[in-house]
């Protein structure tokens, strides 16, 4: 039995109002998009525009220039191995395949220095670089160097060549993980789109706050009340 009739149809309307506008949101009409959808397209376009890190890995890389090495890359399948295999040669660097092992020798620097280039072309959204270099596709190319990278660490570690197992690392996660992530994303400046997002905050809070007073109302109304 309602107890207050005022207070738990008051309720209903809002959660109804709430449905209504979450209704709207999914509606493909904000740039083709629905609300979520377009929200999470201009964070991640913010969010690139400041997760830029190449030109500090380009400037470290010169560090490792001229360090030689030789490194065994053991990757989990053969096609991880041909594909870093593919890369490494059309770069001029010396690789030899053997099941998924890689047997790699060159300038680490100039090595790294290669995977930073592609990941900045990547990370320009210019995938066709890659593909034109290797005959590979843009995402496919950086998954490899992704593998590769991981294996190297890895040896550089067995190796105890501890600084340049950290270097290889930033380049992995400043480098090749986030243009992975980001391609095929425009990057976007927060202050062009500062009202977009002050609103999208305000309305997020409200929006939330909105669902919760309607539950509260209805229960309310129906006579629920929590005591100590």
């Amino acid at each position: 039995m309602i107890a207050s009739k005022k207070e738990f149809f008051g309720g209903f309307a809002m959660l109804a109002a709430f449905a209504g506008v979450f209704a709207i949101m999914l509606m493909p009409i904000f740039e083709g998009k629905n609300l979520l959808d377009y929200m999470d397209t201009l964070y991640n376009s913010i969010s690139k525009g400041s997760a830029y890190f190449i030109p500090k890995l380009q400037e470290k890389v010169k560090e490792h220039e001229g360090k030689d090495v030789s490194l065994k890359l053991v990757l989990e399948e053969e096609d991880y191995a041909k594909g870093m295999t593919t890369i490494l040669t059309k770069r001029g660097v010396e690789a030899k395949l053997d099941g998924v092992n890689v047997a790699v020798k060159g300038d680490l620097g100039r090595i790294l220095g290669f995977a930073i280039t592609d990941s900045d072309d990547m990370f320009a959204n210019n995938g066709d670089k890659l593909k034109s270099a290797y005959g590979i596709e843009g995402k496919q190319s950086l998954f490899y160097w992704w593998k590769g990278l991981k294996a190297m660490d890895k040896d550089l570690k067995r190796q105890e060549k501890f600084a340049e197992s950290k270097y290889v690392g930033a380049v992995i996660k400043k480098g090749v993980e986030c243009s992975y992530n980001y391609f095929g994303v425009a990057p976007e400046n927060i202050m062009d789109k500062i009202l977009v997002v002050i609103f999208s905050l305000v309305f997020y809070v409200v929006y939330t706050l909105w669902y919760g007073f309607a539950i509260m109302f209805m229960f309310e109304g129906w006579g629920l009340r929590l005591a100590h």
